[in-house]
């Protein structure tokens, strides 16, 4: 649960901020960001902030906001994965509405090439150095590649189409998911080699080829020098610090 409530709090903050606006039901007057592409039957965490809001109201009845509970989820849910912990300032408000459009055409999803993740990114006032970085933290086809599992809906696709995946990996792979759907649509398969572990794993399996998300393919065969330039030394052995820095900067920034 961990890297599904990392994701969840990524996806809200990337569309209109910090501002919880993920988590609204549709409205009479809005459709909620919930039917997003990307957050589609994807976004895990819903119930479980439910429960701690509801929990949070008969200790302390409103003051605190969901958008403060999901941060503080978040960085609660990577701790206890192992990995590093940092300060939550509190005070956000809660949105009242949400923003299907903007979550359609901000949010990174499954198929986004690497072009289009770079595009998204810098946009929001990030390089594509610090794109790499982050991809090792935030879930599934971009994200919390160092914690959590993938659908095999998300990747069927490029399983099955691109001659570039590691043969051995894709064979396994294929074993868990089958090529048509919807008989295996929702088995699981690792994004790195320790899923429960906050660490710089999924970067060295990356380098090593045997990665099955959509983000491996891009780095290794469409821009390989991309990939080898930025998986230095440093960024494997500092990677909770450089990860931490770019995170709290993300959640600063983004509108």
């Amino acid at each position: 649960m961990g890297a599904s409530l990392l994701r969840l709090h990524f996806h809200d903050c990337f569309v209109t901020g910090c501002d919880a606006s993920v988590l609204l039901d549709d409205r009479a007057n809005f459709t909620g960001e919930k039917t997003a592409f990307p957050n589609n039957n994807s976004l895990r965490g819903f119930n479980l902030i439910d429960e701690i809001k509801f929990q949070v109201e008969r200790s302390c009845p409103g003051v605190v906001s969901c958008a403060d509970i999901l941060a503080v989820a978040a960085r609660d849910g990577v701790v206890a994965l192992h990995g590093p912990s940092w300060s939550v300032s509190l005070g956000r408000r809660d949105s009242t509405t949400a923003n299907l459009t903007a979550a359609n055409s901000q949010l990174p999803g499954p198929s986004s090439s690497l072009n289009g993740l770079i595009n998204s990114f810098s946009s929001k006032g990030f390089t594509a150095s610090e794109l790499v970085a982050l991809s090792g933290t935030y879930k599934k086809k971009f994200g919390a590649h160092t914690i959590g599992k993938a659908r095999c809906r998300t990747f069927r696709t490029r399983l099955y189409n691109d001659a570039n995946i590691n043969a051995s990996y894709a064979t396994h792979l294929r074993e868990r998911c089958p090529r048509t759907g919807p008989t295996g649509d929702n088995n699981l398969s690792p994004l790195d080699s320790s899923p429960t572990t906050f660490n710089n794993g999924y970067f060295t399996d990356l380098k090593a080829s045997g990665d099955c998300s959509t983000l491996i393919s891009n780095f290794s065969t469409t821009d390989p020098q991309t990939l080898k330039s930025e998986l230095t030394a440093p960024t494997l052995l500092c990677f909770s610090t450089i990860l931490l820095t770019l995170w709290l900067r993300c959640l600063r920034c983004l509108p």
